[in-house]
């Protein structure tokens, strides 16, 4: 049976071998782990369709074609005795025969000895009448210290990790990007969390975080300022009148950032659900390209991280990205007093191409007051 990397998207061409977790010759049930394949795009996993013993043809860190035969499955046979003790026993003969094929032979040995004592007498002599010579000529210079070995590692950049880099320049060439700022005060969301989060749990089944509210916010916040919604396709506006929401997601392997489809028709929990299922498929492989596809905002919390302020980069062709950061009490003035309350630095970055600075600066404080007051979003208990 052979083992050939899957069909994954019209867009994927080609994969990388990123880990075998089965060895070429082992024995191997079905729905076995195999290996784990790396595309540009997303990591999934092989498995097994059948038991037998595995014959590896692609090794680790290949890149091949979709379709490429990567191992082939033989079913039913008995597992191979691993090469590698006959080429350990080889390895051992020829160390015990190295040293006796090395040792020098004692003639030149002798003749070292046998040399007269005259020619040793002349080489001072041709020193001293190099000596002047060497202090016309510039010194020679010291050779490079060698580096000492672990100071430095050099490894292959993954293709997730490329594409990633390509997307972050292609946005920065490519966009008239801006960023504009404001902070939202969060104790009412804080205070409605802590109040039903327990009743929320057991009802829906999942947690109320954070995110379901500036899901919830953004949507109001698109559909008041839709260029933000938008996106530029050659001399034209495209105006999206449907909201799939982007959560960035942080990986082992680098961020991603599934899509939340028609967000403005999920509740409080699916959000939270849909949140919570991504980020199991992101942990166990399973993500599939069209969980990536789309997208016409995007939504990302460098708060989890400790992140106080930043600015985000946008996700071509998308026109706007909105950053979330880490929840600080500081002092604020409320009705002519001081007062500590819990507030957020909130970033919004935006094609200046499509976007005027008014409506940035109008939808980023439109989504602060939905924040500011959550109770006018509509809270499914």
């Amino acid at each position: 049976m052979e083992i050939k990397v899957p069909a994954i998207g019209e867009s994927v061409l080609e994969a990388t071998i990123a880990k075998w977790h089965k060895g070429d010759g082992d024995a191997v049930k079905k729905d076995d782990l195999l290996c784990e394949l790396e595309t540009d795009k997303i990591t999934l996993e092989l498995n097994a369709d059948a038991d037998g013993i595995l014959s590896i043809k692609t090794p680790e860190g290949e890149t091949v074609e979709i379709g490429a035969v990567i191992a082939i499955l033989e079913e039913g046979g008995e597992a191979k005795e691993a090469p590698r003790k006959e080429g350990k026993k080889k390895e051992e003969k020829k160390e015990k025969e190295e040293p006796e094929e090395k040792e020098p032979a004692p003639p030149r040995a002798e003749k070292r000895e046998a040399e007269p004592p005259k020619k040793a007498e002349e080489k001072p002599k041709e020193k001293e009448k190099e000596a002047p010579r060497s202090k016309e000529s510039p010194p020679e210079a010291p050779p490079a210290p060698r580096e000492k070995e672990g100071r430095t590692t050099r490894k292959a950049m993954s293709a997730i990790r490329r594409r990633i880099a390509e997307r972050l320049v292609e946005a920065r060439q490519q966009t008239a990007m801006l960023t504009t700022f404001n902070e939202a005060d969060l104790g009412r969301v804080q205070e409605l969390r802590k109040r039903h989060q327990e009743s929320f749990r057991k009802k829906h089944g999942a947690s109320l975080g954070l995110m379901s509210f500036f899901v919830k916010a953004s949507v109001e916040a698109l559909k008041e300022f839709p260029e933000v919604n938008a996106r530029i396709d050659g001399g034209d506006i495209v105006y999206q009148h449907f909201y799939d929401i982007g959560i960035a997601i942080g990986a082992e392997r680098g961020l991603v950032v599934p899509v939340l489809r028609d967000a403005d028709r999920m509740s409080f929990a699916e959000i939270e659900v849909g949140i919570a299922e991504y980020v199991e498929k992101i942990k166990t492989n399973k993500l599939n390209l069209s969980d990536l596809e789309g997208g016409t905002f995007t939504i990302t919390n460098g708060g989890v991280y400790g992140s106080l302020l930043s600015t985000p980069i946008l996700n071509p062709p998308q026109c706007g990205v909105l950053g979330m950061h880490a929840i600080q009490e500081r002092p604020m003035v409320r009705d002519g007093q001081i007062v500590i309350r819990p507030m957020m630095y909130l970033a919004l970055s935006y094609d200046h191409r499509l976007i005027d600075g008014r409506q940035a600066v109008q939808f980023l404080k439109r989504l602060k007051e939905c924040v500011e007051e959550p109770e006018e979003l509509l809270l499914e208990l």
